[in-house]
């Protein structure tokens, strides 16, 4: 099991998840979860991802603040899973997040309506 260094950083954890899911493809479906996600398809995943989101909700609504964590990091794990059979990785992410950065969220709306994109 690959383990990762305390206090290395979000973007190395991200980085090095993105690295082993990527090593998952290759992987045995029989074996390994993501390897069989990978070989289930997008709809196996984007499901996976809708019931993650919806588990986020209900742990927020719980008010357990441990519990939204570990769900959200589950999201999170998944939509990776997601960005990678896109073969995209995190860092097309935080880019966007970086492109937004001291834009207000307003005018950034504004801008993905006007472009035609939604979110």
């Amino acid at each position: 099991m690959e383990s990762f260094e305390p206090g290395g950083g979000s973007s190395t954890v991200l980085d090095s998840l993105a690295e082993i899911l990527e090593q998952r493809k290759r992987a045995d479906p029989q074996i390994s979860y993501v390897a069989s996600l990978y070989a289930q398809g997008m709809d196996a995943i984007l499901k996976k991802i809708g019931e993650e989101a919806t588990e986020v909700v209900i742990a927020a609504k719980s008010g357990d603040p441990t519990h939204v964590v570990r769900e959200t990091a589950d999201l999170w794990f998944h939509s990776l899973v997601l960005l990678s059979h896109l073969e995209l990785g995190p860092g097309a992410v935080l880019g966007e997040l970086a492109r937004r950065f001291g834009t207000s969220g307003v005018a950034e709306k504004a801008t993905r309506q006007k472009e035609g994109t939604h979110g």
